[in-house]
């Protein structure tokens, strides 16, 4: 480069600096310009030797996520100073002890916490990915402000990636689509969200992008025109009334509109909604909801409403902190037109978040403003123990989905995501409610716990101290809060019936003459087909392995000839399966598929164009002539069958047979003995394994029935739980109804 080149250059840098020093939302002191001014200081003078692929100087690209923090997301001094910072220690010999001592702890702790996300490895699949995701997310516990950083971070990259491969282009894009922009959305940056989203687009699906870009241009005058005629309608009557406001015409993200195509199956001239009106207005806090259904009432004046696309996020705000009135009117042309009304204080923390929040806080910091965020992304947290993938899809379904509102008996009111249960809402009160949840009422009637709730509902919990969840509590919970602390009570459980199978194992074979011990328990693994010792001693405990069934193993252990062949054979196998036999997990059998939300057993072919095996994500298609043909999720056909025949589609999926459980009919007769109800439901009560799903009984002079439907795991504890009702005074009949 030349000098000419380098001063220009130059002159450019110290533009972009007081540019975001003018652009800051937030008030800077002297003391914050000297932090920012060493903060650009230093991140100058470190990357003076470096280019970007572009061939401009590296530093532009600091100075833009700064100004990205400053402006847009609302930060202050600390994190823009930690955005000018946020690569210097990835990318030149500068350390994270030099930046604490040149600026302070909590600058040191930002730039540490981004060149964590940063190191993460690129090139990787999809559960390596989910893996380092998760690993990101973690480093929500430490400061919030490094994630809000590194969303700046993944925009400014996005807007500045033409000179990448191609292959590098559809990778960060795709990232940003399914990471990025839900967790911008979570976070309440809606400008940025919708940013992320377009620029994903036009990476993922550059032709799509550009016709939408090309046809948005060619109608831009029309629409234009289309506002203005609305505008100029309302603005009398506005003024009319007082009301102090702006109004400003919104087309829909080029991102929404390609969605809605989709969804719809619609072209581009076919998307009606493709624009919004923006009434912002000036207002106290005291007469801000007044005078947004003033503005209602003069645009329905005006234009016929649609009662069912009313959205009221003024009484009842998002979690993200967003408030506005959404209004869908009926507009000239017959088209619908969306008319969103917010007050400058609703406007800014739509643009900002929760930067905005603190800000109408009196006496609030940027720290304090932000808890509120740290609260409600900890509960993804939880788990670390639960599956990568799982916990990127859970967390994700957790940011992007919408919300329902509902009240608590004494009319609090919660938020949840939409398609949350019942349970889910006996959950989000609290973990110990939500599992001794025994039954739920919605708007005073009794309801499933897998009752989908809506908007308004008032719900009530009953609970009982005797109540367990059970594995099927899974599939009546949504929100990955409730799944994690099933997942959570369910294996606490399990070890429970573990431990019992470890003790009744030992005396089961100390009656057949077998010392247990380690070697014991590695054969008895490998005789039983199975993982882990867990797993021996679970299905110990649920009576899944019989009596006759350790004879068998005894008798083979005895016999030392075979025995010796049979080490022989299967030494190789052992000694590399025994390092795990003794891990703390059950491992899960997939070895039966069923089908529907009753899971149902039939018969299925699998079929050849993806091979599914057990454990694949799968689903059943009803076929003409060969019956059920199960198909894997991801199958290269699924899209085609479940679009073109989605009424042939049947639900289907793998389970462990060792934990499924089955409904069983017991009828008893006896004598009217006193307490003889009590001891009854006692007996059943007292098994682990069993759950009383119904109980009918009566009496006649003095002679007792009684039918008990209850859930269990197999016959061998139904067996034993009859054998102990046969033994309560006054039962004279126990026996097992057959129904055809």
């Amino acid at each position: 480069m030349t000098e000419i080149d380098i001063e220009k250059e130059n002159k450019a840098i110290a533009h972009e600096y007081k540019e975001l020093l003018r652009i800051s939302y937030q008030t800077l002191s002297p003391t914050d310009k000297k932090l920012i001014r060493k903060a650009f200081d230093v991140a100058v003078d470190a990357h003076k030797e470096q280019r970007r692929k572009s061939g401009e100087a590296y530093i532009f690209h600091p100075i833009a996520v700064a100004k990205i923090v400053a402006s847009e997301i609302g930060l202050g001094a600390t994190s823009i100073a930690a955005a000018l910072l946020h690569d210097v220690v990835e990318d030149t010999p500068i350390t994270v002890e030099d930046i604490e001592r040149l600026f302070n702890p909590k600058v040191a702790q930002l730039v540490e916490g981004l060149t964590k996300i940063s190191l993460v490895q690129k090139d990787l699949n999809a559960s390596m990915q989910a893996e380092n995701f998760r690993k990101m997310i973690l480093t929500l516990n430490d400061d919030v402000r490094v994630i809000l950083i590194k969303l700046a971070d993944r925009l400014h990259n996005m807007q500045t990636m033409d000179s990448m491969a191609e292959y590098k282009q559809t990778k960060i894009a795709s990232e940003t689509l399914y990471i990025y922009a839900p967790l911008a959305h979570r976070l309440g940056l809606y400008n940025i969200k919708t940013k992320l989203e377009d620029l994903g687009l036009k990476y993922t699906e550059p032709a799509i992008y550009n016709d939408i870009v090309s046809k948005i241009r060619e109608t831009k005058e029309e629409q234009d025109a289309y506002i203005k005629d609305i505008s100029d309608v309302l603005k009398k009557s506005l003024d009319n009334e007082g009301v102090d406001y702006i109004i400003k015409g919104r087309p829909k993200s080029i991102y929404s509109i390609r969605r809605k195509m989709r969804a719809q199956n619609v072209t581009f001239d076919e998307v009606y909604d493709k624009f919004a009106l923006r009434i912002v207005y000036k207002a106290d806090p005291h007469d801000e909801k007044f005078i947004a259904w003033k503005i209602y009432s003069i645009v329905t004046d005006h234009y016929r409403p649609s009662p069912s696309r009313l959205r009221d996020w003024i009484s009842s705000p998002k979690s993200t902190g967003y408030e506005a009135l959404h209004i869908t009117v009926m507009g000239p042309k017959g088209r619908w037109v969306e008319v969103q009304v917010r007050s400058e204080r609703m406007d800014e923390i739509a643009e900002k978040g929760y930067a905005a929040h603190y800000k109408y806080k009196n006496g609030a910091t940027e720290e304090s403003g932000l808890d509120v965020w740290l609260n409600l992304l900890r509960e993804a947290l939880e788990n670390p123990e639960t599956n990568a993938v799982d916990f990127v899809e859970d967390f994700k379904m957790n940011l992007y989905s919408k919300e329902i509102f509902v009240f608590t008996p004494k009319g609090e009111i919660k938020s949840l995501p939409k398609g949350a249960t019942s349970l889910d809402f006996a959950f989000s009160i609290h973990s110990e409610i939500g599992i001794k949840t025994r039954g739920t009422r919605v708007n005073g009637r009794l309801v499933p716990l897998n009752y989908e709730l809506k908007s308004g509902d008032q719900v009530e919990v009953i609970t009982s101290p005797n109540q367990k969840p059970t594995v099927n509590w899974l599939e009546y919970v949504t929100t990955s809060r409730a799944k994690n602390k099933i997942k959570n009570v369910l294996n606490e459980n399990t070890k429970k019936i573990a431990e019992e199978g470890k003790e009744l194992l030992v005396r089961k074979l100390k009656h057949l003459k077998v010392t247990f011990n380690e070697q014991v328990t590695n054969e008895l693994v490998n005789f039983f087909k199975l993982k882990t010792s867990l797993d021996l001693f679970y299905r110990v405990g649920i009576g899944a392995i019989e009596n006759q069934q350790l004879k068998d193993y005894a008798a083979q252990k005895s016999n030392s000839f075979i025995n010796f062949f049979k080490n022989k054979i299967k030494r190789n196998k052992d000694t590399t399966a025994a390092e795990d036999i003794h891990k703390p997990v059950i491992s899960s059998n997939y070895d039966m598929l069923v089908f529907g939300t009753e899971h149902d057993k039939l018969d299925y072919k699998l079929s050849q164009c993806c091979n599914p095996i057990p454990g694949d994500d799968v689903f059943g298609f009803v076929t003409i002539n060969e019956g059920i043909k199960v198909h894997k999720k991801d199958c290269p056909n699924a899209i085609g069958m479940q679009s073109n025949y989605a009424y042939r589609i049947m639900s289907a999926k793998w389970i462990d047979s060792s934990q499924e459980e089955f409904k069983a009919i017991i009828n008893i007769t006896g004598m009217d003995v006193l307490g003889l109800t009590n001891q009854l439901t006692r007996v059943i009560s007292n098994n682990m394994s069993v759950n009383i799903q119904s109980i009918s009984l009566s009496t006649d002079a003095g002679i007792f029935h009684g039918q008990i439907a209850v859930i269990v795991k197999n016959n061998t504890i139904l067996k034993k739980m009859i054998n102990a009702i046969k033994k309560i005074d006054g039962v004279d009949k126990v026996t097992r109804e057959y129904r055809t």
